[in-house]
C-alpha cells in the first residue's frame, strides 16, 4: 500500500499512548514518576484499586433498571398485542353494525363516539399497561395485560357473529 492509502485508514493521533487500554491518561511529569521536583526524593503513590469484576448479565451502574425481557416474555407480549389488535378490530366492526341496525334510542354522534372509544380502549389499555409497569416485575405486567384481555372482550361482535 502506498503512503496515501495508509493516511486514509488512520487518524491523526492514533499513535497516542493514552489511547491504549490500561494506560493511565494522566500526564506524566516528574511528580507522577515518583520524584519530587525540589529534592528528588521518591514519593509513595497510592495504587488505584482494581475494579470489581463484573458478573455476566449484571450492570454495575444500573441497579434501578429492571432486567430485560426474555425470549418467552417477548413472544407472549407479541401474542397479547395481537389479541388486543383483534379486539380493537372487533369493537370497530361491532360499532359499525350497531350503527347500521338503526332504531336505537341514541343519536348518531353518541354512537359514533362510543364506537371510537370502544375501538381505542384495547390499544390504550395495552400502551398504558406497558408504560405504568415498566419498572415492575414481568409477572405484574402480564397480570394487568391478561386482566385487560378479560375485560375488553368485544361481546357485541362475538354474540352477533363475524359475518351476520
Amino acid at each position: 500500500m502506498t503512503g496515501r492509502d495508509d493516511d486514509a485508514l488512520s487518524w491523526d493521533g492514533d499513535d497516542d499512548p493514552t489511547l491504549d487500554v490500561g494506560v493511565d491518561a494522566a500526564p506524566r511529569g516528574r511528580a507522577a514518576r515518583g520524584q519530587r521536583a525540589a529534592d528528588s526524593e521518591p514519593i509513595v503513590a497510592d495504587e488505584p484499586e482494581p475494579a470489581a469484576p463484573a458478573v455476566v448479565g449484571e450492570d454495575a451502574g444500573d441497579d434501578d433498571q429492571p432486567a430485560g425481557l426474555g425470549n418467552v416474555a417477548l413472544v407472549l407480549l407479541g401474542l397479547i398485542a395481537g389479541a388486543y389488535l383483534f379486539f380493537a378490530i372487533g369493537w370497530f366492526i361491532a360499532g359499525l353494525r350497531l350503527q347500521a341496525v338503526g332504531g336505537l334510542p341514541v343519536s348518531t354522534v353518541m354512537l359514533t363516539s362510543a364506537t371510537i372509544a370502544a375501538t381505542a380502549a384495547p390499544i390504550v389499555w395495552f400502551v398504558t399497561t406497558l408504560a405504568l409497569t415498566r419498572r415492575s416485575a414481568t409477572w405484574v405486567r402480564f397480570v394487568w395485560l391478561i386482566a385487560g384481555i378479560v375485560l375488553l372482550v368485544p361481546w357485541p361482535f362475538l354474540f352477533t357473529g363475524a359475518l351476520v
